[in-house]
């Protein structure tokens, strides 16, 4: 069975943490690519910022249900919850939009394990890394395309 480092992309486009949100759409557009990984200048993985997270700038604000029982508002979702998406609503660099914590793989991780984390954590770039480092990262295409090419043989 195949295993990320048969399948990923090594040629990595990886986007500063201070690039502004402008500068990233027009990247993400330009490269044709789905997400990007975050990293700081020692090239150290922070996070991955993706299509998504561009798009929830754009999405409507929910205003969390409340419910008032003898004048006092009891708020029925986590004030935080409501903050983080105001604060990536308002984004303007990459690290105020970028989802940090990343769900990572290594390179032996079996396609199988991969196609199953990105289909249940709705993931669509997937850092490679070994050892801490990063050396690939998987898309959605890139299994796509494996499944295609094994199809044909």
């Amino acid at each position: 069975m195949k295993c990320a480092q048969d399948i990923m992309t090594t040629e990595v486009i990886t986007v500063s943490p201070e690039m502004p949100v402008e500068e990233l759409a027009a990247l993400l557009w330009e490269k044709k690519i789905s997400g990007a990984p975050v990293v700081d200048e020692a090239g150290n993985l922070l996070g991955v910022v993706t299509e998504s997270d561009l798009i929830d700038q754009a999405k409507k604000l929910h205003i969390p249900t409340a419910i008032t029982i003898l004048e006092a508002v009891i708020f029925l979702e986590r004030g935080r919850k409501v903050e983080e998406q105001v604060s990536k609503m308002a984004g303007s660099k990459v690290k105020d939009i970028s989802a940090g914590k990343p769900v990572t793989v290594n390179p032996d991780t079996p396609l199988d394990e991969i196609a199953t984390i990105m289909a249940e954590k709705q993931i669509h770039t997937l850092p490679v890394v070994d050892q801490g480092r990063l050396v690939g990262v998987i898309g959605k295409a890139d299994i796509i395309r494996t499944l295609m090419r094994e199809k044909k043989s």
